[in-house]
């Protein structure tokens, strides 16, 4: 792992990119498309808000958002629907159990999401999730990890709104601070491989934008030890930048802490084992989905997510690093991607 401290920026916005119909049909064929009588706008109509602390008095970025009375019990009502969808295929039998506690909106970030809390009366357990304005790179984002990672991800889409479910772990920059320093020795080799393993599956797939707010860790009790994992939660950043490190976790300053980990625990050799670890894995996942990665990929090389210059810069910077000349013939983001996939297969066949 590169001991550099280059601390990578994100410069501008991400514009947001449209669903367009063959996408859309993708996303029917596989069942992620839902009707609905609640879209994103609509919950932007709140009358007021506050802001939100953690517990030690800091601003979360969320604001705890009211509406209007006659608009709350309607606003309500098709959220506990849109729960249903969610998690029972609109089972509507729970409805009178279920209760909005709160709708949270987030100002900082592209997506700009609400987060709805959904208690059941009968037993008080409660569920997050998420409305967002839909965006193609965030849903190719959201699809490559269901078919590469070993992580399920649970969204739908309606018009130009995506519900998505709330991913359970530590935000990072919180486990780095309170957590971390508490963990073994033992422990803290574990989290540095897996950060090794992270950094690898992020580039491969160019999800970009992992700093330690945007991935959370789950720690996995195991018998007489605990597992971490560590897997992301913003997708916002899927194939745009031009410049490879956006795509490296260990490029951002807020991640130093976990480079530091991984050259304090891990030999060179180490790495490079884990870094192996990654491309095998994902060679066999190619594989194993190879129909419904392909017909991804297709509709990711059909429709602009990256201004040229990007995909110019992109696939000139990866073909200096790689020495594959397939990289030059890449025109679109998808392409590159389909590309990388390709090597990564090709050096990791299953015999």
């Amino acid at each position: 792992m590169d001991t550099q401290k280059t601390d990578v920026k994100i410069e501008f916005r991400k514009p947001n990119y449209p669903i367009l119909p063959p996408l859309e049909a993708y996303l029917d064929t596989y069942s992620r498309t839902t009707k609905t009588r609640i879209l994103y706008d609509d919950l932007l109509r709140f009358q007021g808000c506050i802001a939100l602390e953690d517990k030690d008095g800091n601003d979360t970025l969320w604001l705890r958002v009211y509406y209007n009375e006659f608009e709350r019990m309607e606003i309500e009502a098709a959220l506990n629907k849109v729960y249903t969808l969610l998690h029972s295929d609109g089972d509507e039998q729970t409805l009178p159990f279920l209760t909005v506690d709160s709708i949270d909106y987030c100002t900082f970030g592209n997506s700009k999401p609400f987060r709805v809390k959904v208690r059941n009366i009968l037993n008080d357990n409660f569920t997050n999730f998420y409305i967002k304005k839909a965006d193609a790179s965030r849903i190719f984002g959201l699809e490559l990890e269901d078919i590469l990672s070993q992580n399920r991800i649970n969204f739908l889409i309606y018009k130009d709104t995506l519900i998505e479910e709330h991913i359970i772990g530590i935000p990072g920059d919180v486990f780095i601070k309170d957590f971390l320093p508490k963990c073994s020795k033992q422990e803290q080799a574990q989290i540095a491989k897996e950060f090794v393993k992270f950094n690898e599956r992020c580039f491969l797939g160019l999800l970009g934008d992992m700093r330690s707010y945007n991935y959370v860790i789950i720690p996995i009790h195991d018998f007489d030890h605990v597992q971490y994992r560590i897997r992301p939660i913003d997708f916002d950043q899927q194939s745009y930048e031009g410049n490879p490190k956006i795509y490296f976790p260990q490029f951002y300053k807020e991640n130093f802490t976990m480079v530091k980990l991984v050259l304090d625990h891990l030999l060179p050799t180490s790495v490079e084992q884990y870094r192996k670890e990654v491309r095998s894995v994902i060679s066999k996942r190619v594989n194993s989905s190879q129909e419904r990665l392909n017909h991804l990929l297709d509709l990711m090389s059909q429709q602009e997510l990256a201004p040229q210059e990007h995909v110019d810069n992109l696939k000139h910077a990866l073909n200096k690093i790689t020495r594959e000349v397939s990289f030059k013939k890449a025109t679109t983001m998808g392409e590159i991607v389909r590309i990388g996939l390709n090597l990564v297969v090709k050096n990791y066949k299953i015999s």
